[in-house]
């Protein structure tokens, strides 16, 4: 079974700034490499990846960046944005939710590490909590 699955940003940073294989940022990174989940983007998604991942306090080499961003559009797939109203604290974070929420008929989720910046909702769910429901489901 594959997921559809909206990346926030901080997932792709802790993963690739950390030293643990075994982290949960990196199996969610894994598992994108593997196509056990299809992840969901549109340009806004995009412009907000490489913007950060290419901020120099990360100093991420630019074939770590594109390896991931790469792999993310060629495995994913394209949705606008669902226009939901919802306020959220970093209006910046409103095109993850929306895009997540234009394929929620399809069971589409959203992945962070941020759980404070959006909605209290079952599909809004940590890298560890992602890995659950994959793994339950192998």
């Amino acid at each position: 079974m594959r997921y559809l699955v909206v990346i926030d940003t901080n997932i792709l940073v802790s993963a690739l700034l950390s030293k643990h294989p075994d982290s949960a940022t990196v199996q969610v990174l894994e598992a994108l490499y593997h196509q056990k989940i299809i992840p969901v983007y549109n340009e806004e998604i995009f412009c907000e990846y490489a913007d950060v991942l290419h901020r120099k306090k990360f100093n991420f080499s630019e074939d770590a960046i594109q390896t991931v961003i790469c792999s993310i559009r060629d495995h994913g797939i394209y949705a606008d944005r669902l226009t939901t109203n919802e306020l959220l604290p970093d209006p910046k974070d409103l095109v993850f939710y929306e895009v997540c929420m234009a394929k929620r008929e399809e069971d589409s989720m959203l992945v962070t590490g941020n759980m404070k910046h959006f909605p209290a909702k079952p599909f809004i769910v940590t890298p560890n909590e992602l890995l659950a429901i994959i793994n339950k489901n192998v």
